[in-house]
C-alpha cells in the first residue's frame, strides 16, 4: 500500500515509517523541515514531502491508501492536535479512502478501580505542568472522533511511558491503560509501529481507539 506519514521524523513517525518500508509498503513521509526529513535512511520506496500538514489538499490524502496522523507537539501548541485531526476528517467525509490513523496519548485511557482518565493523575502531579497540555488536547483530539461515523479512522493509544526503543511483544486492549506482568506499563516506538502496521494491513478497528503496551 501507499502510506502517507505525517511527522516522519518523529519518534513515532520515523519507527512507523521504518516498519512500513521494511514491509515493502511505499512511504510518502511528511515534515515541516527539510533538513530533519533529509537524515531519514533512504530507501527506494521513500518519497519525502517537506509541507505544513495543514496545508495538504483532499487530493493529496485521496492519493494514498492510509494516512497515518503521528505529529507531535510542542505544549503551547497542543491545540494542533486536534486542529489536525479536524481538518483531516474534513477533507475525507463520506470518501471511500485513504483510512485516517492516529497516534494518541495515553491521557485518555482509564485506570484504577474508579477508572477514571489517566490524564488526570497526569494533573495531579506538578512536574508535568510544562507538558500536561499535551495529553489533554489528545484526549479532546479523541473526544471529537468519537464523533465521526462517515470516515474510516482507527486511533491508538500507547501506555503511561512512551519512549523510542525497538519492537517487543505486545499487550492490546481497548480503553484501559496496560500494564504488564512486571507492573510496568511502557510501549516503545518499535511495538506502536507494529501494531499500527499490523492495524493497517488486517484491519480489527474501525471509528475507535484501541492500545497497545510492552508485554
Amino acid at each position: 500500500m501507499k502510506l502517507m506519514i505525517i511527522g516522519a521524523t518523529g519518534m513515532a513517525g520515523s519507527a512507523v515509517t521504518t516498519a512500513a518500508l521494511k514491509r515493502g509498503h511505499t512511504v510518502l513521509a511528511i515534515g515541516r523541515s527539510a533538513e530533519k526529513l533529509a537524515q531519514l535512511p533512504a530507501h527506494p520506496n521513500l518519497t519525502t514531502q517537506a509541507v505544513d500538514a495543514f496545508n495538504l489538499t483532499s487530493a493529496d490524502l485521496q492519493a494514498v491508501d492510509v494516512v497515518v496522523d503521528a505529529m507531535a507537539s510542542r505544549p503551547d501548541q497542543a491545540y494542533l492536535h486536534v486542529d489536525l485531526a479536524t481538518k483531516l476528517v474534513a477533507a475525507l467525509r463520506n470518501q471511500d479512502h485513504p483510512r485516517l490513523v492516529f497516534i494518541l496519548g495515553a491521557g485518555s485511557l482509564t485506570t484504577g478501580e474508579d477508572e477514571h482518565l489517566f490524564v488526570k493523575d497526569i494533573e495531579r502531579d506538578p512536574a508535568n505542568a510544562a507538558f500536561v497540555a499535551i495529553p489533554q488536547n489528545q484526549l479532546a483530539e479523541l473526544i471529537f472522533l468519537r464523533t465521526v461515523k462517515n470516515v474510516d479512522w482507527v486511533g491508538i493509544s500507547p501506555a503511561a511511558d512512551f519512549h523510542a526503543g525497538a519492537a517487543a511483544p505486545a499487550l492490546l486492549g481497548h480503553d484501559q491503560l496496560l500494564v504488564n506482568a512486571s507492573g510496568a506499563s511502557v510501549t516503545t516506538s518499535g511495538t506502536m509501529a507494529e501494531a499500527v502496521l499490523d492495524e493497517i494491513e488486517q484491519p480489527q478497528h474501525h471509528q475507535t481507539r484501541f492500545t497497545v503496551a510492552n508485554q
